[in-house]
């Protein structure tokens, strides 16, 4: 997460949506940069808006701009599975090694997930409080350079992007089956996904 204060924005990180990088590229310019623990790094809206919109609300009477970038779900899953399939999570229970892209998927389906597939959602992250506000700007993933342009803009200042966690390219096939059924669970999912910039 980063916060710059007279711009009146924080930048939240959704995992695999290339918020590390944007956090390499912008920690000197920002005036909170939030890198760790994980809980931290990467609070939901929710979270930031009763922890540290509080502060903002309460200190200074004003209230952060949010962003935050989504991700299309199909794609941010198979971000997931291919991120842990990393040879150094081999025998951890996080490891998707040895599991095709659909085997994933319908572990992710499951209640409870198994701890290799339970890596939350989206839609999750961007839930807001009964009395909290939810984030402003909302981009697609792959949409980087209106990211790039909005932040450029808004902080008056070039960005240089690093290539960071770059996941091992690896078949990212679904059945029809396991396709219908996650469109199903993630319909939320993939409406904020339609529905940003």
């Amino acid at each position: 997460m980063l916060i710059f204060f007279n711009e009146r924005l924080a930048l939240l990180s959704l995992p695999k949506t290339g918020s590390t990088a944007y956090q390499s590229a912008l920690r000197d310019r920002a005036d909170i940069v939030v890198s760790g623990p994980p809980e931290l790094k990467h609070a939901p809206v929710r979270r930031y808006d009763r922890f540290f919109q509080n502060i903002f609300r309460k200190m200074y009477d004003i209230e952060m701009d949010v962003m935050a970038v989504v991700r299309e779900p199909v794609d941010w899953l198979g971000s997931w599975y291919r991120y842990r399939t990393r040879p150094e999570l081999n025998g951890h229970p996080h490891s998707t090694s040895g599991l095709s892209f659909d085997a994933f998927v319908r572990a992710y389906l499951q209640n409870p997930r198994p701890a290799f597939a339970d890596v939350g959602s989206q839609s999750e992250f961007f839930r807001t409080r009964s009395n909290g506000a939810g984030a402003t700007h909302i981009f697609r993933y792959e949409h980087q350079e209106a990211i790039l342009d909005f932040l450029e803009d808004r902080l008056k200042t070039k960005i240089h992007l690093p290539l960071q966690n770059v996941s091992p390219k690896v078949p990212l096939g679904l059945s029809d089956e396991t396709d219908r059924k996650l469109r199903n669970r993630l319909a939320s999912d993939f409406e904020l996904h339609a529905q940003a910039r």
